[in-house]
């Protein structure tokens, strides 16, 4: 029997074995050959690439379209949706099978993909959503009919309740692209695409030709929009990413994250003291900052390359999972700008949606500002990242590392924290001591101006540490070899504030992405 002939004409004693055959069929061997042979996974093997072995369990699996003429070409109805563990947990799973008129949508993939959501929501497990998409099947949805019962579905609607995760594993448009923005986390193949709408669409919109990368490719979403948290070169190692974010999440909001029980190894402090320079403008890489702290192996960088001014990423401090912000004083003298602000909002929204403590790390000069920034909008990426701080109510650990100015200073924790230490290396004011030398003074630097200097010492005399810690501002001073197990030591007091390590939730409705 070939993956054309229609189920209609299967009447013999082992029905049930044929269909099943001609469902696992796909699109067919020819369509499935070729991508054999672009290195590029199936819909059904990329399930089992996520799932533990033998755990996936198929649900909608005899679903097909409601239109009779395509009955007998659309197995699965082109999303095969199920149940399956990863790392012995329950998941929810959808793999678009793009071999399938294109894993287009349709009435009845939409209510399966609603019906694997809601489950999940009720089942208290995470959700998987493996993409690619050629958008909607016209005549399916075409018309006042087909809007009027995709709209009485809600299939795309969620609440933070259990995690998201999504891989972008080649063209995506419309209904996928919905699920990838509002993922917790979503990684992208290189070389795959997505967008609200396909390129000949747009092209047709926009009177002008439109290239797939140009309108979404993962350059574009890593550095530009951020809608990209990740991008790998394989199907492979995107859908290895999502069951390593996974274990950094506890299934749903009502549990703690889950502490490793591995051994835990961590770097000597004698490296993070060595990191940090003692000369206020001098940069370092604020990465090896995270790794400093963070259990050996255990940095999974969130969103890279966008934003760069502020690394966010999941680590394990003593076992427990930990989200860390860092200024990263590389990119712009860490000062940080609109992307940069976003991404740390959304970073803080993810973390106190699923119970994973703060740690905030402050070397920075303060917000970027200028035209292009208040064009942006920047003043108000600023409040809303305040907000989002002042909401979260996991624990929230503030260290300040070296510099940390004006505004900057209350974004990055100082006065918002549950506990806040200053390294000895660090200092807090408004603004830089030259700056604010130029405008108390009206002096600027010249060679060999002894008054200059002696300025700019007062300024950064009343900078000192010490100057916050003695108006209880800063609850310590700390080396910078001592930040390590301090951190741990606080993160240990103020999980318990958080109800058993769950917190109240107040960021759930916040927008997934900004």
């Amino acid at each position: 029997m070939t993956p054309t002939e229609p189920f209609d004409d299967i009447d013999d004693f082992d029905d049930f074995d044929t269909r099943r055959r001609k469902i696992h069929a796909m699109g067919g061997e020819a369509k499935l050959a070729a991508r054999r042979a672009s290195g590029v996974m199936n819909a059904r093997e990329r399930i089992a690439a996520l799932c533990d072995a033998g755990s996936f369990s198929e649900i909608g699996e005899f679903a097909r379209s409601a239109r009779p003429e395509d009955l007998d070409r659309t197995p699965a109805d082109g999303i095969v949706t199920g149940f399956g563990r990863v790392d012995g947990r329950n998941i929810a799973v959808a793999s678009f099978d793009l071999t399938t008129l294109g894993a287009s949508s349709t009435v009845t993939n939409i209510r399966k993909l609603n019906f694997l959501k809601l489950s999940a929501s009720k089942a208290g497990i995470a959700c998987a959503f493996l993409i690619e998409s050629a958008g909607a099947r016209m005549p399916d949805i075409q018309g006042a009919v087909g809007m009027g019962r995709v709209g009485q579905l809600n299939a795309t609607n969620r609440d933070r309740d259990v995690p998201w995760v999504c891989a972008v594993l080649g063209p995506c448009y419309g209904m996928g692209t919905w699920y990838a923005v509002q993922s917790d986390f979503a990684v992208m193949r290189r070389d795959a695409t997505f967008s609200v709408a396909s390129p000949k669409v747009t092209s047709v919109a926009l009177g002008q030709a439109v290239t797939p990368e140009a309108l979404g490719g993962s350059d574009l979403h890593a550095d530009t929009t951020g809608q990209i948290d990740l991008v790998t070169d394989t199907d492979a190692q995107a859908i290895a990413a999502l069951r390593r974010f996974l274990s950094y999440l506890p299934s749903h909001a009502q549990l703690p994250a889950p502490r490793s029980d591995s051994p835990v190894h961590a770097r000597p402090a004698a490296e993070l003291e060595a990191l940090i320079p003692r000369a206020r403008h001098q940069i370092y890489d604020g990465r090896k900052l995270v790794e400093c702290l963070a259990d050996i192996d255990s940095v999974m960088p969130w969103r890279p390359r966008h934003g760069r001014a502020l690394e966010t990423a999941l680590v394990r401090m003593n076992g427990q999972p930990v989200g860390i912000v860092a200024s990263n004083p590389w990119p712009k003298g860490g000062a940080i700008d609109g992307p940069s602000c976003d991404k740390m909002t959304e970073f803080i929204v993810l973390c106190d949606s699923f119970n994973i403590p703060l740690l905030l790390l402050a070397d920075t000069p303060g917000f970027l500002v200028g035209l292009q920034a208040e064009q942006a909008g920047v003043a108000g990426k600023i409040m809303n990242n305040l907000r989002a701080l002042s909401l979260a109510t996991v624990p929230r650990i503030a260290v300040v590392v070296r510099k940390s100015y004006g505004q900057a200073y209350l974004n990055m924790g100082g006065g918002v924290a549950d506990a806040v230490a200053v390294m000895t290396t660090g200092e807090v004011g408004f603004v830089d001591p030259a700056v604010a030398v130029s405008v108390v003074h009206n002096r600027r630097a010249q060679d060999g101006d002894a008054a200059y200097e002696s300025l700019i010492q007062d300024m950064v005399v009343s900078n000192s540490p010490y100057e916050l810690a003695g108006m209880f501002a800063a609850h310590a001073v700390i080396r910078p070899s001592e930040t390590r197990d301090w951190a741990i030591r606080m993160l240990e007091v103020f999980q318990q504030r958080a109800r058993g390590g769950i917190g109240e939730h107040r960021l759930a409705t916040w927008p997934t992405s900004l």
